[in-house]
């Protein structure tokens, strides 16, 4: 054990679509219909392929007793009679049921899914619904596990048995997210392992063991959750040391501080931990947590579970393509970039939804525009952000977007879809604290959708400052429906509707109420109950002023300028119109905007050179203008390490090269020296072979590009070919896991049929009776043993018609009889003597099937030897009786 982290075509009455159900859930009052999460835990059963076998495994080892419910949810042929309740209740002693629409769970039962139902849970009752009609894959347990997830929430368990694709998968994620348990079947132990192998590589799993030792799992869980954790020493849950001590033990293997995080949500996740691993007490945990550092990591993964999805919160995409994007699109010149910034991004639905969006906004442009959109999508989790720069996706995407963009911006690959690259190429993920790592700036648009929820009030009023620095002027703020911007409202103003979608106020920005982040790992937060400011402190202009001051008076008393590390301009000293002037159109105080055309270039790369290296680095005599107005300048780039309040800053200095030569002196040598004239031509001619080596290399890339096209179309060619090899791939996948569950029930009707056989044949073979099936040709069927000494029968005789059979009988109308039974249905009894002196009771019946169709005739022969006997007593002793002697027979 490992602990890791109904048969119809129409619609039968009763059975909801989803359309139906949906308007139904939002009509049941919650005061009439009592909630049982603090009453009752309800386990949901995913399987598949393979699984009837686990499944029984399961309920043979669940005592009866339990006190949960059990909901067993598996692919099932929606045109095959089901037998899996029946199946189940030969192996429990609870009752086990195929679910009605409508039915309440109760504790100590086990409810199982009709076939060609999909099924959901609210406030403890089940509904069915009617499967999509799409031709997407059936994801009947990922679609119960959601809502299983959102009904019971930490009451909630998952299991994964044994089963083909991947199914179960998302629906393992929201039970965890919603604080539930997840139990998976050994994959070894698993006839059919796909779906149990998706939920491990997934993460999903908090515990992972055979079919037979979950049960045992789940009761310790359950008991375990069932009683409060005591802190020790009469301490609340807030108040205790032992979540301090955790606190340190995490930041010291991660790196990451999660003092400003919210007390309910971390102790949420660690009671969670607790309860997998049976420990009563948040001491026990701690130690625990100092004896295993894989679970600091687990603890750590815990804490960072994403809630996310393509396109989740339908009204906010719906808004952002209507209203906001072509509002940000109609505000950029042509050839234009916007910018955006996703916080939080989990494995990338998020990010990839802004970038389909966009790509569909720009398409419906009318007259179309040629701009592009760069999405910055950062992460606190480094797998999450693996796994979102693949874009790849399970096979459940299939019904979370529609038809429509499913064929537009994804293409089907290895157990599942990829998004497309053209969308791929406008998201760039990179790992990130938004806490403590640097933001992103000169933002069109910033989403941070349930990320604040997490973290304490005074964490939250710190960020919605910097949110607003990082945004350009009407730029877009997108929050969580559970978030509000009440600390900032002098800073972002709502757009209108319901939507936490926000537009950038021109409020002046305060440095007072800047906190630019500082890693933890440096300077941690000290407590959440002090003020977090000293940890992110910012000077203030005028402090920024005089330090600059006393750096340069102290090694440079040339022109300066003071910038950040990605060169925009915080201070200018001396006179610097030499080498920066201001750009045509909107202002940008970036140094590289502001450079002269000759300095460009060196100047960005003696800056970066400085900023990897972390020192000083210069370049020497750059020559500046032409003709009497050249002139030449040193450049040096300073990375600031002290005095503390400009540390991560940088400082460029100007100064005239005393090497450069005088303007006349150049001027008139230029007139007089012939020298210089052939350095000039040299010069020239220099300059045009670089420009026809430059026209040379341009075309040389044209003809690789063109190609690369041509690969590209080949590549493209292949790719629908294997788009149509992936559709038959996964076509037969689940026909084959139809015909699995097919055959399975067929087994077990055969063994039923087998034992009833043999039962009847035991049956029939011990009793004095002589029997005969015969069909509806009059040809022999089957027959008892003792039928032979009647009817001279063998075992080649069956299928031979009764009027070519002999027997020991003086009946000439036994063929006659048997077809006026046969015509009339009405059953007819005889008293036939045989040729050595016996007489025989003769029994021709109708043989009626279990539904009541009439399929040939039963003929029972009795021996009336004794019953002749008796009758022959009878009469004597009754002519004894009145004085009569018996006449001679």
């Amino acid at each position: 054990m490992k602990v890791v982290g109904v048969k119809s075509a129409s619609t039968p009455s009763g059975v909801e679509s989803h359309k139906s159900h949906k308007s139904k859930i939002s009509q049941i009052d919650a005061l009439t219909t009592p909630n049982l999460r603090e009453h009752l835990t309800v386990v949901g059963m995913g399987a598949s392929a393979g699984g009837l076998e686990a499944l029984e495994v399961f309920f043979e080892n669940m005592p009866p007793e339990n006190g949960m419910a059990f909901v067993v949810v598996q692919h099932l042929d929606p045109t095959h009679e089901d037998m899996l309740a029946e199946l189940l209740q030969r192996k429990t002693k609870m009752p086990v049921v195929q679910i009605d629409d409508g039915m309440k769970v109760e504790k100590n039962h086990v409810y199982v899914i009709p076939p060609n139902r999909d099924l959901s849970i609210v406030n403890g009752v089940l509904y069915l619904l009617e499967p999509p009609t799409a031709r997407s894959p059936r994801l009947s347990i990922n679609s119960f596990f959601r809502t299983l997830a959102e009904d019971m929430r930490e009451r909630s368990i998952g299991v994964i048995l044994s089963g083909m694709g991947s199914d179960g998968t998302l629906g393992l994620k929201a039970i965890r997210e919603h604080g539930g348990a997840t139990f998976v079947q050994e994959p070894t132990s698993a006839k059919f392992d796909s779906m149990v192998n998706s939920a491990i590589q997934e993460g999903l799993a908090d515990v992972v063991t055979t079919a037979e030792e979950i049960p045992k799992q789940i009761i310790d869980y359950v008991r375990q959750a069932a009683f409060p954790k005591i802190t020790g020493n009469n301490q609340t849950k807030e108040e205790s040391p032992a979540l301090e001590k955790a606190l340190v033990l995490l930041r010291k293997q991660t790196g990451h501080d999660f003092a400003a995080y919210k007390r309910s949500t971390l102790w949420r996740r660690i009671e969670r931990r607790m309860h997998l691993h049976q420990l009563a007490t948040i001491d026990d945990y701690v130690r625990h947590l100092q004896q295993n550092s894989q679970e600091l990591d687990l603890l750590f993964k815990e804490l960072l579970i994403g809630v996310t999805g393509f396109f989740r919160d339908e009204a906010v995409w719906q808004r952002l393509k209507n209203d906001v994007f072509p509002a940000l699109i109609a505000s950029q010149p042509e050839g234009g970039t916007l910018r955006a910034w996703v916080a939080g991004c989990s494995t990338g639905e998020e990010a990839y939804s802004l970038a389909i969006i966009f790509h569909e906004t720009l398409e419906l442009t009318n007259p179309p525009r040629k701009l592009s959109l760069q999405v910055f999508a950062t992460d606190l989790d480094p797998d999450a952000i693996d796994k979102a720069r693949t874009g790849s996706y399970p096979e459940t995407l299939a019904n979370e977007i529609s038809q429509e963009r499913l064929q537009h911006f994804f293409s089907p690959a290895e157990k599942g879809f990829r998004v497309n690259k053209e969308i791929r190429e406008m998201v760039v993920f990179a790992r990130q604290n938004v806490v403590s790592d640097a933001p992103f700036t000169k933002l069109n648009l910033l989403s941070c959708r349930n990320l604040l929820i997490y973290f304490l009030a005074d964490l939250q009023r710190k960020l919605l400052p910097l949110f607003h620095y990082c945004l350009q002027p009407n730029g877009i703020l997108i929050l969580g429906s559970a978030e509000t911007i009440s600390a900032a409202t002098d800073l972002f103003a709502p757009i209108g509707g319901k939507e936490r979608i926000f537009r950038r106020l021109e409020t002046p920005t305060q440095l007072a109420r800047m906190h630019f982040p500082i890693a933890f790992t440096h300077q941690p937060l000290r407590s959440t109950h002090e003020d977090l400011s000293e940890s992110i402190k910012m000077p203030a202009i005028n402090d920024i002023q005089t330090l600059a001051n006393a750096f340069l008076l102290s090694h440079y008393p040339s022109a300066a300028v003071l910038t950040s590390d990605a060169g925009d301009i915080l201070f200018i000293h001396g006179k610097t119109g030499r080498y920066l002037e201001a750009a045509a159109g909107k202002a940008n105080w970036n140094l590289f905007a502001m450079a002269r055309e000759e300095l460009n270039h060196a100047l960005f790369e003696v800056f970066q050179k400085a900023i990897r290296k972390k020192e000083l680095a210069s370049i020497k005599n750059l020559q500046l203008g032409s003709g009497k107005a050249t002139h030449a300048v040193d450049i040096t780039v300073h990375p600031i390490f002290d005095p503390p309040g400009l540390k991560g800053m940088v400082m460029v200095i100007f100064t005239p090269s005393p090497t450069g030569m005088d303007n006349e002196f150049l001027g008139k040598s230029q007139s007089e020296s012939g020298r210089v004239r052939e350095l000039t031509a040299e010069l020239r001619r220099a300059h045009s072979e670089m420009q026809s080596l430059r026209e040379e290399m341009q075309t040389t890339s044209e003809e690789l590009k063109s190609a690369n096209e041509g690969l590209q179309s080949a590549n493209e060619e292949l790719q629908s070919l294997n788009e149509e090899l992936t559709t038959s791939k996964e076509e037969m996948h689940s026909m084959n896991e139809e015909l699995q569950t097919v055959n399975q029930d067929l087994i077990n009707k055969l063994q039923d049929l087998s034992r009833s056989n043999s039962d009847m044949k035991h049956l029939l073979s011990n009793t004095d009776t002589a029997t005969l099936f015969l069909d509806n040709e009059l040809n022999v069927r089957w027959f008892a043993p003792q039928t032979t000494k009647i009817i001279h029968l063998i075992a080649s005789d069956i299928g031979r018609p009764i009027t070519d059979l002999v027997s020991i009988l003086n009946y000439p109308s036994l063929a006659a009889d048997t077809r006026e039974v046969l015509r009339s249905l009405v059953p007819l009894k005889r008293e036939i003597p045989s040729y050595d002196g016996r007489w025989f009771s003769i029994r021709i019946i109708p043989y009626r099937t279990n539904d009541s169709k009439v399929d040939g005739l039963l003929l029972t022969f009795l021996d009336m030897r004794e019953s002749l006997k008796i009758a022959k007593k009878l009469e004597e002793c009754e002519a004894r009786s009145q004085g009569k002697a018996p006449q001679p027979a």
